[in-house]
């Protein structure tokens, strides 16, 4: 029995030595015959890897749908529930009359609270105001 296993390994070995033996020569007249196109084959498949990795690496991950509000950064500031309100109302492109009869109080109400939102974020215009709050997640971008 242990002679069988010994010459079954022998012939498993030659064989084995057989096909690797083959297998050089068959790269060898391949690298010869299209040398220069495996080495630009080799550099494009490593390149186009290194693109992949890259990518994966330096693309920001993206922000989640849901919007969650920064109430801390409200709190901090000082904005009133209303003032908020308008706030909302101003992203949405409303003009004081339109603010005004949404939340139904008077368009010199809402000019007293854009005036105090706009102290409260630093700013001067209604855009700067809209842009800050959204820089700051108070609003949804």
């Amino acid at each position: 029995m242990r002679t069988m296993w010994k010459s079954i390994l022998l012939y498993a070995l030659a064989l084995m030595l057989a096909v690797f033996a083959l297998e050089w020569l068959e790269f060898q007249y391949l690298a010869r015959r299209f040398g220069l196109e495996i080495f630009a084959g080799i550099l494009a498949v490593g390149f186009c890897a290194l693109g992949i990795w890259v990518g994966t690496r330096l693309t920001p991950a993206p922000r989640s749908d849901r919007f969650e509000r920064n109430d801390a950064a409200i709190k901090s500031l000082g904005i009133s529930e209303r003032e908020y309100d308008v706030l909302v109302q101003l992203a949405a492109g409303a003009s004081n009359k339109e603010i005004a009869r949404t939340l139904g109080i008077s368009p010199n109400t809402i000019k007293t609270h854009l005036a105090r939102l706009f102290e409260k974020l630093d700013v001067s215009r209604r855009m700067q105001a809209v842009d800050k709050a959204r820089q700051l997640d108070i609003l949804p971008s």
